[in-house]
Parts: structure tokens; C-alpha cells; sequence
């Protein structure tokens, strides 16, 4: 008997020793599933007059870059992608033959200043000697064309250094502004003449979209017209913007070139990229609610007649947000006449599993 009851100690001391290690096991950090949403941009106002063309994306500001003087490329320290900084040096010319003509400048200058101090010098003992009365007018006429002369010499000699010097400053291309370099075009040690481009630089941000809008319609645009940008290889751009500037004369196919500005900027959209634009144009009576799918609504309770999820793009969230739906119907879309916008991004199905201030992402990024 007595092994037997070492038998069973030794069995409760092991489930002892075992439940003291499950006690002090940490039991592991949940980590929440980042769900995938498919998205919805906002942009078709509900029962309006929304036409959609094709546009090519652009920097706000563009500057083709070239050298003020011509020579040999001695250095080029930026290449095609590269994002620069305004003063940032891009290119140097060789600046032997500018370095060359600001020292004959300055030499010259200090001849120029020795010959200068000399006619004042002797204007000053003519005026002197004639006030004794012991030279003649012509005398002092004489002195004071040379001083007059040697002034002018003094000054040419002046520009010149100054020119040189302007000279040598621009055989070096500064970046102008904050940007990317679009394009590269010279390499080191070939010839450049003045005004060849060098590199085109894209400011840095602020980007636009070009189209070309059919004249028959041009009359209802106007500056400040919303538009919506859409491209499928960007996520997150069914961006905001506004025309900002309409041609004023007709060009190939009877079309007119627009530009509207983009109010956001998703990582990925580069100049040149082409894209979709939605543009609503003007009647003043159109029903100013969006279309948005059925499947995106969410049922509704003593708050609010119903809800939507919209995306906000810098915190990764959804946000549950009231809207006003309207008896319009069309196909699988539903008027919502308040509490979405033009560009809003909406979870467009599984708004079932969704909460207000659930971290998601947007589906195919």
C-alpha cells in the first residue's frame, strides 16, 4: 500500500507543478484582424448631368532647367526621379574659362581704378594751379575729360567683373524649387549651349489633371466646377478637385483644354499618369444628393434613418456616419441626399461586420 500512495503523491505533486506553469504563462496578445473593405468613391450626383473623360496628370509647376551659359558639363549630381530641394546643386559646366575671365575682369578693374585715381589726382592739382592763375582754362577742360573718361572706364570694368562673375555663379544649375526631376538630359563631359534643357523638374505635391472638354459644353463649366479623379492602380484616389482654368479657344476635335486642380494627393499618383475624371457639369436643377450603392447602407435606429462607413484615409478607420436616403433608385444605387460628399470613400458590402472606428484597409492595396 505504501507505493501505492507514493504513487499517487508524486501524481498530485506533478498536476500541481503543472498548474502552477499554466498560471504563470502569459496567455498571448489577441491582435485584431485588419478587414479588408471594398471601397466606394463618391461622385455621381443623384439625377445629374456627370460626363466622364479621360485627362493626363500633371505638377502644378513644371520648369524646364537650363543653363544661362554655354560650355562642357563638368558634373551631373542629380538623376531622372530623383526629389530635390530648392538650392540644391543639380549640375556644374567646367568652371576653368569662367574662373579665367573674372581674373582678366579684375585685372582689369584695378588698372582701371589706378588709371581713375590718377585723373582725379591730377584734375584736383589743375584745379588748384588755375585758381593761383597760373594755368589757362584749356588746361583744366583737358583734366577734366580724362577724369571723365576714366571714370567710364572705372564703371565698364566694373560690369565686366560683375558679368564675369554672373558667369561663373551660373555654370553651376541650382534647383529652383522643392520637386522630382522629370527628365534628364545631358551627361558629363559633352558641350551645352544656352537655353538647352537640362532637366525638367515637377514641383513637389500639387498636382493637376489636363482634359480636353467637346465645345458644345464648355458653357456649362466654370471655374471652381468639382471634379472626381479615378485610376485603378493608385488606392485611395477617388480624389477631390476643382477646374481651375478653361481655354478660351478651341483646338483638335472641336475640344477645349481644361485643367482642374487635385485637392489630394494619394501616394503613387505621379505626373503623367492617365486617369478617369468625372465632371459635373452645371444645372441649377439638379438634386445636389449622390448616388451610392444599396449594399453600402446600414440599417438605421432612433438616431438616424441610416447609416454609412465612411473610410478616413489618414487614420486607416471607418467611421459610422448618418445618412438622409432618398425613394431614388436606380439599378443597385440609392440616392443619399445628406451625409456624403463628392470624393467621400465608403465600405461598399459587409457593412454588417463593420463598427464605428474599426481599423480596416481598402481592398487589392
Amino acid at each position: 500500500m505504501r507505493w501505492i500512495a507514493a504513487i499517487q503523491s508524486t501524481a498530485c505533486a506533478t498536476m500541481c507543478l503543472a498548474l502552477l506553469a499554466a498560471c504563470n504563462q502569459t496567455e498571448p496578445e489577441k491582435v485584431e484582424r485588419v478587414r479588408a473593405i471594398k471601397p466606394y468613391y463618391v461622385s455621381d450626383p443623384a439625377g445629374s448631368d456627370v460626363r466622364r473623360y479621360s485627362g493626363i496628370i500633371s505638377a502644378s509647376t513644371t520648369s524646364a532647367l537650363s543653363f544661362a551659359v554655354s560650355g562642357t558639363v563638368n558634373t551631373v549630381d542629380a538623376k531622372q526621379g530623383d526629389r530635390v530641394t530648392e538650392g540644391q546643386v543639380l549640375a556644374t559646366l567646367d568652371p576653368q574659362p569662367f574662373e579665367l575671365d573674372v581674373q582678366a575682369a579684375a585685372s582689369e578693374l584695378d588698372a582701371a581704378t589706378a588709371e581713375f585715381e590718377n585723373a582725379a589726382s591730377e584734375l584736383e592739382r589743375q584745379q588748384q594751379l588755375f585758381s593761383r592763375g597760373w594755368v589757362a582754362q584749356a588746361a583744366i577742360d583737358q583734366a577734366v575729360s580724362a577724369f571723365d573718361t576714366a571714370e567710364g572706364q572705372l564703371n565698364l570694368s566694373r560690369s565686366r567683373l560683375g558679368l564675369a562673375e554672373r558667369d561663373l555663379a551660373n555654370s553651376r544649375l541650382i534647383a529652383p524649387f522643392d520637386g522630382s526631376i522629370a527628365t534628364r538630359n545631358i551627361d558629363p563631359f559633352v558641350e551645352i549651349a544656352v537655353g538647352q534643357e537640362a532637366f525638367r523638374l515637377d514641383s513637389e505635391g500639387a498636382l493637376e489633371v489636363d482634359l480636353s472638354i467637346p465645345d458644345t459644353i464648355i458653357g456649362r463649366l466654370s471655374i471652381g466646377t468639382p471634379v472626381i479623379v479615378e485610376t485603378r492602380t493608385v488606392g485611395g484616389c477617388g480624389c477631390r478637385g476643382r477646374v481651375t482654368e478653361i481655354g478660351s479657344a478651341s483646338g483638335t476635335a472641336n475640344a477645349v483644354p481644361v485643367t482642374a486642380a487635385i485637392l489630394e494627393n494619394p501616394d503613387g499618383l505621379l505626373p503623367g499618369s492617365a486617369v478617369e475624371v468625372s465632371v459635373l457639369l452645371a444645372d441649377e436643377r439638379l438634386d445636389r444628393g449622390y448616388m451610392v450603392p444599396l449594399v453600402a447602407i446600414a440599417p438605421g435606429d432612433d438616431e438616424a434613418m441610416a447609416y454609412v462607413f465612411k473610410f478616413d484615409t489618414e487614420a486607416g478607420q471607418v467611421k459610422r456616419t448618418p445618412v438622409q436616403v432618398e425613394n431614388t433608385i436606380s439599378g443597385n444605387l440609392v440616392e443619399v441626399s445628406e451625409g456624403v460628399g463628392a470624393g467621400d470613400v465608403i465600405a461598399a458590402a459587409g457593412v454588417s461586420f463593420l463598427r464605428d472606428g474599426q481599423t480596416v484597409r481598402l481592398m487589392n492595396e
